[in-house]
Protein backbone atom coordinates (compact mmCIF):
# COMPACT_ATOMS: atom_id res chain seq x y z
CA UNK A 1 0.00 0.00 0.00
CA UNK A 2 1.25 3.49 -0.84
CA UNK A 3 0.11 6.85 0.38
CA UNK A 4 -1.84 8.94 -2.11
CA UNK A 5 -1.15 12.66 -2.21
CA UNK A 6 -2.81 15.75 -3.62
CA UNK A 7 -1.57 16.49 -7.11
CA UNK A 8 0.38 19.72 -7.46
CA UNK A 9 1.96 18.73 -10.77
CA UNK A 10 2.10 21.42 -13.46
CA UNK A 11 3.28 21.34 -17.06
CA UNK A 12 5.00 24.09 -18.99
CA UNK A 13 3.13 25.12 -22.10
CA UNK A 14 4.95 26.23 -25.24
CA UNK A 15 4.04 29.82 -24.34
CA UNK A 16 6.03 29.50 -21.10
CA UNK A 17 2.97 29.59 -18.85
CA UNK A 18 2.01 26.67 -16.61
CA UNK A 19 -1.07 24.44 -16.61
CA UNK A 20 -2.04 22.29 -13.61
CA UNK A 21 -1.90 18.61 -14.58
CA UNK A 22 -5.19 17.86 -12.83
CA UNK A 23 -8.34 19.87 -13.33
CA UNK A 24 -12.08 19.63 -12.81
CA UNK A 25 -14.25 18.62 -15.74
CA UNK A 26 -17.72 20.21 -15.76
CA UNK A 27 -19.65 18.65 -18.66
CA UNK A 28 -23.17 17.34 -17.97
CA UNK A 29 -24.24 18.94 -14.70
CA UNK A 30 -27.06 21.25 -13.61
CA UNK A 31 -26.27 24.85 -12.72
CA UNK A 32 -26.57 24.10 -9.02
CA UNK A 33 -24.44 20.96 -9.30
CA UNK A 34 -21.69 22.67 -11.24
CA UNK A 35 -21.65 25.69 -8.91
CA UNK A 36 -21.27 23.45 -5.87
CA UNK A 37 -18.73 21.17 -7.53
CA UNK A 38 -16.48 24.05 -8.60
CA UNK A 39 -16.69 25.63 -5.16
CA UNK A 40 -15.90 22.27 -3.54
CA UNK A 41 -13.02 21.67 -5.92
CA UNK A 42 -11.41 25.06 -5.36
CA UNK A 43 -11.69 24.69 -1.59
CA UNK A 44 -10.17 21.18 -1.86
CA UNK A 45 -7.14 22.51 -3.72
CA UNK A 46 -7.98 22.34 -7.43
CA UNK A 47 -6.57 25.25 -9.41
CA UNK A 48 -7.73 24.24 -12.88
CA UNK A 49 -11.36 24.48 -14.04
CA UNK A 50 -12.46 23.34 -17.51
CA UNK A 51 -15.70 24.50 -19.10
CA UNK A 52 -17.12 25.38 -22.52
CA UNK A 53 -19.74 27.62 -24.04
CA UNK A 54 -21.34 24.44 -25.35
CA UNK A 55 -21.81 23.11 -21.80
CA UNK A 56 -24.11 26.03 -20.97
CA UNK A 57 -22.65 26.39 -17.47
CA UNK A 58 -20.21 29.30 -17.66
CA UNK A 59 -22.34 31.58 -15.45
CA UNK A 60 -22.53 29.30 -12.37
CA UNK A 61 -18.85 28.45 -12.79
CA UNK A 62 -17.94 32.13 -12.85
CA UNK A 63 -20.04 32.70 -9.73
CA UNK A 64 -18.30 29.81 -7.94
CA UNK A 65 -14.87 31.17 -8.87
CA UNK A 66 -15.86 34.57 -7.49
CA UNK A 67 -17.43 33.13 -4.33
CA UNK A 68 -14.37 30.95 -3.64
CA UNK A 69 -12.38 34.01 -2.61
CA UNK A 70 -9.31 32.66 -4.42
CA UNK A 71 -7.48 35.28 -6.45
CA UNK A 72 -7.95 35.07 -10.21
CA UNK A 73 -4.25 34.60 -10.95
CA UNK A 74 -4.25 31.39 -8.91
CA UNK A 75 -6.88 29.63 -11.04
CA UNK A 76 -6.35 28.25 -14.54
CA UNK A 77 -9.62 28.60 -16.47
CA UNK A 78 -10.38 27.02 -19.84
CA UNK A 79 -13.42 27.56 -22.03
CA UNK A 80 -14.17 26.65 -25.63
CA UNK A 81 -15.46 28.06 -28.91
CA UNK A 82 -18.67 26.38 -30.03
CA UNK A 83 -19.14 25.31 -33.65
CA UNK A 84 -21.89 27.84 -34.50
CA UNK A 85 -19.47 30.65 -33.60
CA UNK A 86 -16.56 29.77 -35.92
CA UNK A 87 -17.05 32.93 -38.00
CA UNK A 88 -16.68 35.27 -35.02
CA UNK A 89 -14.58 33.79 -32.20
CA UNK A 90 -13.88 37.24 -30.75
CA UNK A 91 -17.52 37.96 -29.92
CA UNK A 92 -17.95 34.35 -28.75
CA UNK A 93 -15.07 34.64 -26.31
CA UNK A 94 -16.27 38.03 -25.07
CA UNK A 95 -19.69 36.47 -24.43
CA UNK A 96 -18.04 33.62 -22.49
CA UNK A 97 -15.98 36.08 -20.45
CA UNK A 98 -19.10 38.05 -19.62
CA UNK A 99 -20.83 34.91 -18.38
CA UNK A 100 -17.76 33.84 -16.41
CA UNK A 101 -17.30 37.31 -14.97
CA UNK A 102 -13.64 37.26 -16.01
CA UNK A 103 -11.40 39.59 -17.98
CA UNK A 104 -9.52 36.71 -19.62
CA UNK A 105 -9.26 32.94 -19.72
CA UNK A 106 -6.01 31.05 -19.51
CA UNK A 107 -6.85 28.76 -22.41
CA UNK A 108 -9.37 29.05 -25.23
CA UNK A 109 -10.00 25.89 -27.24
CA UNK A 110 -11.72 25.27 -30.54
CA UNK A 111 -14.26 22.72 -29.30
CA UNK A 112 -14.69 20.81 -32.58
CA UNK A 113 -12.75 21.16 -35.86
CA UNK A 114 -15.80 22.02 -37.94
CA UNK A 115 -18.30 24.86 -38.25
CA UNK A 116 -22.09 24.72 -38.03
CA UNK A 117 -24.58 27.15 -39.52
CA UNK A 118 -24.62 30.28 -37.29
CA UNK A 119 -28.05 31.21 -38.64
CA UNK A 120 -29.64 27.79 -38.37
CA UNK A 121 -32.80 26.62 -36.65
CA UNK A 122 -31.13 26.20 -33.24
CA UNK A 123 -28.41 28.30 -31.55
CA UNK A 124 -26.33 25.28 -30.48
CA UNK A 125 -27.30 22.28 -32.63
CA UNK A 126 -28.87 23.51 -35.88
CA UNK A 127 -30.21 20.73 -38.09
CA UNK A 128 -31.09 20.28 -41.73
CA UNK A 129 -34.47 19.03 -42.98
CA UNK A 130 -33.07 15.48 -43.04
CA UNK A 131 -32.29 15.72 -39.32
CA UNK A 132 -28.50 15.83 -39.72
CA UNK A 133 -26.51 18.56 -38.05
CA UNK A 134 -26.31 21.72 -40.16
CA UNK A 135 -22.58 21.65 -40.91
CA UNK A 136 -20.89 24.27 -43.08
CA UNK A 137 -18.92 22.17 -45.56
CA UNK A 138 -17.04 24.93 -47.37
CA UNK A 139 -15.41 26.37 -44.23
CA UNK A 140 -12.19 24.88 -42.90
CA UNK A 141 -11.39 24.91 -39.19
CA UNK A 142 -8.00 26.34 -40.18
CA UNK A 143 -9.82 29.56 -41.16
CA UNK A 144 -11.39 29.61 -37.70
CA UNK A 145 -7.94 29.27 -36.17
CA UNK A 146 -6.71 32.33 -38.06
CA UNK A 147 -9.63 34.29 -36.58
CA UNK A 148 -8.76 33.01 -33.11
CA UNK A 149 -5.09 34.01 -33.26
CA UNK A 150 -5.61 37.74 -32.50
CA UNK A 151 -7.43 36.88 -29.26
CA UNK A 152 -4.09 36.34 -27.50
CA UNK A 153 -2.75 39.75 -28.51
CA UNK A 154 -6.03 41.32 -27.41
CA UNK A 155 -5.52 39.87 -23.93
CA UNK A 156 -8.79 37.90 -24.00
CA UNK A 157 -6.93 34.60 -23.53
CA UNK A 158 -3.41 33.68 -22.50
CA UNK A 159 -3.20 30.70 -24.85
CA UNK A 160 -5.05 28.95 -27.66
CA UNK A 161 -5.66 25.27 -28.23
CA UNK A 162 -7.74 22.71 -30.06
CA UNK A 163 -10.01 19.85 -29.06
CA UNK A 164 -11.14 16.60 -30.65
CA UNK A 165 -8.35 16.73 -33.22
CA UNK A 166 -6.68 13.60 -34.56
CA UNK A 167 -3.12 13.50 -35.90
CA UNK A 168 -4.35 14.29 -39.42
CA UNK A 169 -6.25 17.36 -38.19
CA UNK A 170 -3.21 18.55 -36.23
CA UNK A 171 -1.05 18.17 -39.33
CA UNK A 172 -3.60 20.09 -41.38
CA UNK A 173 -3.50 22.94 -38.88
CA UNK A 174 0.31 22.99 -38.68
CA UNK A 175 0.50 23.08 -42.48
CA UNK A 176 -1.93 26.01 -42.75
CA UNK A 177 0.60 28.75 -42.02
CA UNK A 178 -0.51 29.42 -38.49
CA UNK A 179 1.08 32.29 -36.55
CA UNK A 180 0.00 31.21 -33.07
CA UNK A 181 0.67 27.62 -32.10
CA UNK A 182 -1.90 25.53 -30.21
CA UNK A 183 -0.57 24.71 -26.75
CA UNK A 184 -3.07 21.90 -26.01
CA UNK A 185 -5.32 19.37 -27.69
CA UNK A 186 -8.16 18.17 -25.47
CA UNK A 187 -9.41 14.72 -26.44
CA UNK A 188 -11.05 11.63 -24.98
CA UNK A 189 -8.23 9.70 -23.30
CA UNK A 190 -8.33 6.71 -20.96
CA UNK A 191 -7.00 3.14 -20.81
CA UNK A 192 -9.64 1.95 -23.29
CA UNK A 193 -8.67 4.78 -25.70
CA UNK A 194 -4.99 5.56 -25.02
CA UNK A 195 -4.30 7.19 -28.43
CA UNK A 196 -0.57 6.43 -28.27
CA UNK A 197 0.23 7.83 -31.72
CA UNK A 198 -1.60 11.07 -31.01
CA UNK A 199 0.27 11.47 -27.72
CA UNK A 200 3.60 10.83 -29.44
CA UNK A 201 2.80 13.34 -32.21
CA UNK A 202 1.67 15.96 -29.70
CA UNK A 203 4.83 15.61 -27.62
CA UNK A 204 6.97 15.92 -30.76
CA UNK A 205 5.28 19.27 -31.47
CA UNK A 206 5.29 20.54 -27.88
CA UNK A 207 1.52 20.26 -27.56
CA UNK A 208 0.06 19.04 -24.27
CA UNK A 209 -2.72 16.47 -24.53
CA UNK A 210 -5.64 16.92 -22.15
CA UNK A 211 -7.80 13.93 -21.20
CA UNK A 212 -11.54 14.45 -21.02
CA UNK A 213 -13.82 11.62 -19.84
CA UNK A 214 -10.74 9.97 -18.28
CA UNK A 215 -12.87 7.39 -16.47
CA UNK A 216 -14.90 6.53 -19.56
CA UNK A 217 -17.67 9.16 -19.54
CA UNK A 218 -21.13 8.30 -18.14
CA UNK A 219 -21.20 5.49 -15.56
CA UNK A 220 -17.37 5.34 -15.54
CA UNK A 221 -17.10 1.80 -16.99
CA UNK A 222 -13.32 1.67 -16.52
CA UNK A 223 -13.79 1.56 -12.76
CA UNK A 224 -15.17 -1.97 -13.14
CA UNK A 225 -12.27 -3.23 -15.27
CA UNK A 226 -10.57 -6.21 -13.59
CA UNK A 227 -7.06 -5.33 -14.82
CA UNK A 228 -7.36 -1.82 -13.42
CA UNK A 229 -8.87 -3.09 -10.18
CA UNK A 230 -5.92 -5.46 -9.73
CA UNK A 231 -3.44 -2.60 -9.98
CA UNK A 232 -5.57 -0.53 -7.61
CA UNK A 233 -5.53 -3.34 -5.05
CA UNK A 234 -1.75 -3.56 -5.29
CA UNK A 235 -1.44 0.10 -4.27
CA UNK A 236 -4.37 0.09 -1.86
CA UNK A 237 -6.20 2.85 -3.73
CA UNK A 238 -9.30 3.17 -5.92
CA UNK A 239 -9.42 2.39 -9.63
CA UNK A 240 -10.14 6.08 -10.26
CA UNK A 241 -6.91 7.04 -8.49
CA UNK A 242 -4.98 4.58 -10.65
CA UNK A 243 -6.47 5.91 -13.90
CA UNK A 244 -5.93 9.55 -12.98
CA UNK A 245 -2.38 8.79 -11.85
CA UNK A 246 -1.73 6.95 -15.13
CA UNK A 247 -2.85 10.02 -17.10
CA UNK A 248 -0.28 12.13 -15.27
CA UNK A 249 2.36 9.37 -15.54
CA UNK A 250 1.91 9.69 -19.34
CA UNK A 251 2.47 13.44 -19.21
CA UNK A 252 -1.11 14.43 -20.01
CA UNK A 253 -3.50 16.81 -18.27
CA UNK A 254 -6.46 14.94 -16.79
CA UNK A 255 -9.94 16.36 -16.21
CA UNK A 256 -12.11 14.03 -14.10
CA UNK A 257 -15.67 15.24 -13.60
CA UNK A 258 -17.85 14.65 -10.57
CA UNK A 259 -20.58 16.47 -8.66
CA UNK A 260 -20.08 14.43 -5.48
CA UNK A 261 -17.96 16.29 -2.90
CA UNK A 262 -16.18 13.17 -1.64
CA UNK A 263 -15.36 12.06 -5.19
CA UNK A 264 -14.17 15.53 -6.17
CA UNK A 265 -11.76 15.49 -3.24
CA UNK A 266 -10.54 11.93 -3.82
CA UNK A 267 -9.98 12.59 -7.55
CA UNK A 268 -7.37 15.18 -6.61
CA UNK A 269 -5.24 12.50 -4.98
CA UNK A 270 -2.73 10.54 -7.04
CA UNK A 271 0.04 7.99 -6.55
CA UNK A 272 3.44 7.47 -8.11
CA UNK A 273 2.82 4.59 -10.52
CA UNK A 274 5.62 2.14 -11.20
CA UNK A 275 6.56 2.16 -14.87
CA UNK A 276 5.59 -1.50 -15.28
CA UNK A 277 2.07 -0.69 -14.09
CA UNK A 278 1.87 2.34 -16.36
CA UNK A 279 2.89 0.15 -19.29
CA UNK A 280 0.32 -2.47 -18.29
CA UNK A 281 -2.38 0.20 -18.38
CA UNK A 282 -1.06 1.30 -21.78
CA UNK A 283 -1.76 -2.21 -23.14
CA UNK A 284 -5.29 -2.67 -21.79
CA UNK A 285 -7.06 -1.46 -24.95
CA UNK A 286 -4.96 -3.71 -27.16
CA UNK A 287 -5.57 -6.68 -24.87
CA UNK A 288 -9.33 -6.03 -25.07
CA UNK A 289 -9.27 -6.27 -28.85
CA UNK A 290 -8.88 -2.60 -29.69
CA UNK A 291 -9.70 0.91 -28.52
CA UNK A 292 -13.18 1.94 -27.40
CA UNK A 293 -14.53 5.47 -27.71
CA UNK A 294 -17.40 6.61 -25.47
CA UNK A 295 -17.90 10.18 -26.75
CA UNK A 296 -18.73 10.42 -30.45
CA UNK A 297 -21.48 12.89 -31.37
CA UNK A 298 -23.29 12.42 -34.70
CA UNK A 299 -21.41 14.64 -37.15
CA UNK A 300 -22.49 12.61 -40.21
CA UNK A 301 -21.46 12.69 -42.95
CA UNK A 302 -18.26 14.32 -41.65
CA UNK A 303 -15.81 11.90 -40.04
CA UNK A 304 -14.16 13.63 -37.08
CA UNK A 305 -12.37 10.66 -35.57
CA UNK A 306 -10.49 9.16 -38.51
CA UNK A 307 -8.22 7.34 -36.07
CA UNK A 308 -8.42 5.85 -32.59
CA UNK A 309 -4.70 6.34 -32.09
Amino acid sequence: MVKAFKSTKVYKLSTGSSIPALGLGTWRATDEEVYNSVLTALKAGYRHIDTAAGYGNEEPIGKAIKDSGISRDQIFVTTKLWSTKHYDPESALKESLSKLGLEYVDLYLMHWPLAMNPNGNHPAIPTRPDGLRDIVYDWSFTKTWKLMEPLVEQGLTKSLGISNCTVSKMKELFDSGLKVKPVCNQVELHPYLPQHKLLEFAKEHDVVLEAYSPLGSADAPLLKDESIKAIAEKYGVSSATVIISWAIWRGTVVLPKSVKPERIESNLEIIELEDKDGEALNRIAENRGGPQRFVSPPWDPVVIFDSSE
